[in-house]
């Protein structure tokens, strides 16, 4: 139940509020807190094991969202700790697979460069204009699905067994389509930003 006089707006027909303890909340911080054990199962090459746990964050990542919306315990908070759970077990994956040498450094520049060009250009314009953030578009889930399918199957790709060479070639498939994806979804959100900009002043304009 809502607290009374707490602050929501609408998203998506869905109220969201600032509410803080919430299920989906709780799930997004526990796969953050799998984030440095993930990477330090890619790092000891325990590869099956980071499958396994990256598998079961995937999973949480599903239920909080399916939660989110059915319960209506949408919040500021949780868009925030969503996205920002996948990232960073992209940019764990990433870095892990080119510290092995499995993935070039290139590919890790990529994605990284993507995430500071948002970071450094677009949230610091937002602001001005009163915003924290834009809404997460198809392409940006799209482009986080292939990333988090694709990356796995590379890893397993470099492994001994009898999957490992399918799992090579749809892993850079994947790979090769999600990094496309993952800039295509950051050139909108530029754009995004610059159309408000455009049509809003500055707050102490207004």
């Amino acid at each position: 139940m809502e607290a009374v006089n707490q602050p929501v707006e609408r998203h998506d027909q869905q109220v969201v509020s600032n509410r803080i303890w919430t299920i989906p909340n709780a799930l997004s911080f526990l796969r953050l807190v799998g984030v440095p054990f993930f990477f330090v199962l890619i790092i000891q090459q325990r590869d099956i094991a980071a499958v396994v746990l990256l598998a079961i964050a995937s999973l949480s990542d599903l239920l909080d969202g399916r939660i989110a919306r059915h319960f209506n315990q949408m919040s500021r908070l949780g868009q925030v700790l969503d996205p920002a759970a996948d990232r960073l077990y992209i940019f764990a994956t990433v870095l892990g697979l080119a510290i092995r040498e499995i993935i070039p450094w290139w590919l890790l520049v990529l994605l990284v460069g993507r995430d500071l060009m948002l970071a450094l250009i677009v949230l610091p314009a937002l602001r001005t204009r009163g915003y924290t953030t834009l809404p997460v578009n198809f392409i940006g889930k799209a482009a986080t699905f292939c990333l988090l399918y694709a990356l796995p199957l590379v890893l397993l790709g470099a492994g001994p067994w009898v999957i490992s060479p399918a799992a090579k070639v749809f892993g850079w498939a994947f790979a090769i389509w999600g990094v496309f994806l993952y800039w295509w979804a950051g050139l909108m959100y530029l754009n995004q930003t610059h159309q408000i900009l455009k049509a809003l002043p500055r707050p102490q304009e207004a």
